[in-house]
């Protein structure tokens, strides 16, 4: 019997997992006792309120935590420290096979890291992304990650070239046991979960009658990222364009609000947008949404505004346009697509790439796999570690 330890830590690593998990179960169904694998399910604790992470293990299945870390927030030295210390002792105190990781985040690094010191193997889950600015944590982070992976599991073509570019899975790198790194094309995790749950999302979530909105008729918007919500400029700049969209639109704007996001608005925009903001019938402040929420929110939208990796390319699977609100971006095949536009916090750019997108034809070629990528990468998990 194998025995996997999966490391997560943020709302999106948990969503991502449920793939994998749900695979597990499927594999352990048709498979004999000594063929079987065991899932051991580690939360760092980097995301540690229920809204962000509890309340996802109950909607999506997934067992609670086997380890819970507690880490909470923090510097990033002194949370990743610490995530370190937890994951290094849990992997201590029992025989893993392997490390399962998933995206970008502290967490993420912080697996890698203690996992490769232990010399046991590293399988990174959305390898390869590359958004080339390396003052984002998110950039040093899968940079590292991918360096220390055993296999790596690029869900699209271009991350796979990134890597390659990078010197990565061309055989120079081995690890114990003499092994190589490996690269795979594995297709999306996140694809997978969009096509398996749509349907349940249709019959649980009730998000547009609570809201009193009508398919096609709405703008999400989302925005968590710390260089967008802690600069008074790029957020009054965002928050102006969000009120121009929906007042020109008609439209109104569905604003989960992240905490961090509601923390600074009263303190980095002024008191008279701020008022405004709050006041506007057109814009829908809420709680941070659930899963089932969330996709029901992308799904029927005109239009999804954000400056989230995994909520842009959501609202691509579910064929919504997008207006990405940074100056760059991992997934680079939406925009050349021509179903995102980046318009970073740029007031001007952002009301023109909704004037664009709003009510036009957009192309969604398939870019994501076939939505089998957990079979795929459950698959290259075995025949790594059997060999």
């Amino acid at each position: 019997m194998l025995k996997l330890l999966t490391v997560i830590g943020a709302r999106p690593q948990i969503i991502k997992a449920a793939a994998l998990t749900r695979t597990i179960q499927k594999w352990n169904s048709s498979h004999c006792l000594e063929d079987r694998i065991a899932e051991v399910l580690l939360h760092t604790g980097q995301h540690y309120d229920d809204n962000m992470s509890g309340s996802f293990f109950k909607e999506l299945g997934i067992p609670e935590p086997d380890i819970n870390l507690h880490v909470g927030s923090g510097t990033h030295g002194v949370q990743t420290a610490r995530m370190i210390e937890g994951i290094e002792s849990a992997l201590m105190g029992q025989n893993f096979d392997g490390v399962v990781l998933y995206g970008d985040t502290n967490s993420t690094l912080a697996g890698a890291v203690a996992a490769a010191k232990l010399h046991i193997p590293v399988f990174h889950i959305e390898a390869g992304l590359r958004s080339f600015n390396m003052s984002m944590p998110e950039e040093q982070n899968r940079i590292v990650c991918d360096r220390l992976s055993s296999v790596l599991f690029a869900p699209t073509q271009t991350a796979v070239d990134n890597l390659q570019n990078e010197g990565i899975g061309q055989g120079s790198m081995r690890f114990s046991a003499g092994k190589k790194q490996k690269v795979v094309l594995s297709g999306d995790v996140m694809y997978d979960n969009s096509m398996y749950f749509s349907s349940v999302a249709e019959e649980k979530s009730n998000i547009l009658q609570c809201l009193g909105i009508e398919s096609k008729n709405f703008i999400l918007a989302t925005i968590h990222r710390d260089n967008n919500t802690d600069s008074r400029e790029r957020l009054s700049s965002i928050f102006s364009a969000l009120l121009s969209v929906a007042q020109k639109q008609q439209q109104p704007v569905v604003l989960p609000l992240h905490p961090r996001t509601r923390k600074m608005l009263p303190m980095n925009l002024s008191e008279e947008l701020y008022k405004t903001i709050i006041s506007s019938p057109l814009i829908k402040i809420t709680e941070p949404a659930g899963f089932f929420d969330i996709m029901m929110l992308e799904r029927h939208a005109s239009l999804v505004m954000t400056d989230s990796g995994g909520v842009q390319k959501e609202a691509f699977f579910f064929e919504t346009p997008c207006v990405i609100l940074r100056p760059e971006i991992e997934w680079v095949e939406i925009v050349d697509a021509g179903a995102g536009i980046i318009a970073d916090a740029d007031y001007n750019k952002i009301c023109s790439a909704a004037d664009s997108l709003i009510g036009q034809k957009v192309h969604f070629p398939q870019l994501f796999g076939n939505a089998h990528a957990a079979e795929n990468i459950l698959n290259e998990i075995n025949a790594y570690l059997d060999n």
